[in-house]
């Protein structure tokens, strides 16, 4: 029988959908739900064998101190990514960024890199 892991969202997680909501909801707002809609059931999806998805861009290049893993959802413009860290039998979603975003991380070496 497979494990079953418990979905959280985290509140950055749910500022970051709130968001993402509201600005697709801006131009198109029934695209907006389909959006959402099908960003709950990839969420949901991750609660059997979250260890599938792999490991995220922060963590192979050591933005992140954590293992980190993205899944992607959505299609063209319109992807991204959700990221998570599975820690016992919970799966805890940290951030659902646009995939065209800079990694998490990346922010902080380019201020360096400016100054």
């Amino acid at each position: 029988m497979p494990r079953h892991y418990k979905v959280i969202v985290s509140a950055e997680a749910q500022r970051n959908i709130e968001e993402i909501l509201l600005w697709i909801s801006n131009s198109a707002p029934q695209a907006a739900e389909r959006w959402y809609d099908g960003l709950i059931a990839a969420l949901r999806n991750l609660s059997s064998f979250p260890s599938r998805c792999p490991i995220s861009p922060e963590t192979e290049l050591c933005l992140i101190d954590h293992e980190i893993r993205q899944l992607l959802y959505g299609t063209g413009f319109w992807k991204y990514r959700i990221l998570f860290s599975i820690e016992g039998d919970t799966v805890l979603i940290a951030h659902v960024r646009h995939s065209a975003r800079l990694y998490i991380g990346q922010e902080a070496l380019r201020e360096e890199d400016d100054s």
